[in-house]
């Protein structure tokens, strides 16, 4: 089920301007072919390091969720490549969120899954084991919190605290 962003952020726009829902800024490039999606947050605070998204991808029933992770905008890494999007999509992920960058674009593009990031890098992330889950993370200014319903198309991306599109 697709569900418009542009149509949640006309029926919710008092709740957005009040600072309830928000909109994150249109920083993100698109990749996989799900263009659209929709979940539950798991959040993610990492920092070059993507030891804890590939365990996660690999490991945990991602139906109905949506992962978040604040890679702290660094441009300098990917976190997510196109192996772990692999199985991400096996896993039932309905989408990934990364403030940070993603690697194996072309690899990320033929998945039934939906992959936003700042930008492609070639280089992959460190794997020292470090960083956190399931906590409140920041992602380009907007607080994300787990099992915050994240809503995403070509047109952006809407946080809320509460399901919208019931």
């Amino acid at each position: 089920m697709s569900i418009a962003t542009t149509d949640l952020c006309d029926q919710f726009e008092n709740d957005i301007h009040a600072g309830l829902i928000h909109v994150l800024p249109p920083v993100f490039q698109s990749y996989g072919q799900a263009q659209a999606f929709h979940g539950q947050a798991v959040t993610f605070k990492v920092f070059e390091d993507n030891t804890l998204i590939k365990k996660a991808l690999e490991n945990d029933n991602g139906t109905g969720k949506v992962m978040i992770v604040d890679g702290g905008a660094s441009v300098r890494c990917a976190l997510v490549g196109g192996n772990i999007a692999k199985a991400g999509t096996q896993n039932g992920w309905a989408g990934i969120v990364v403030d940070g960058c993603v690697r194996d674009t072309g690899e990320i593009n033929e998945l039934a899954i939906g992959v936003r990031a700042l930008a492609a890098m070639p280089l992959r992330s460190l794997k020292k084991g470090a960083g956190e889950r399931d906590l409140g993370v920041h992602i380009q200014g907007v607080r994300v919190n787990p099992g915050d319903w994240v809503y995403a198309d070509a047109d952006g991306i809407v946080v809320s605290p509460k399901a919208l599109h019931e």
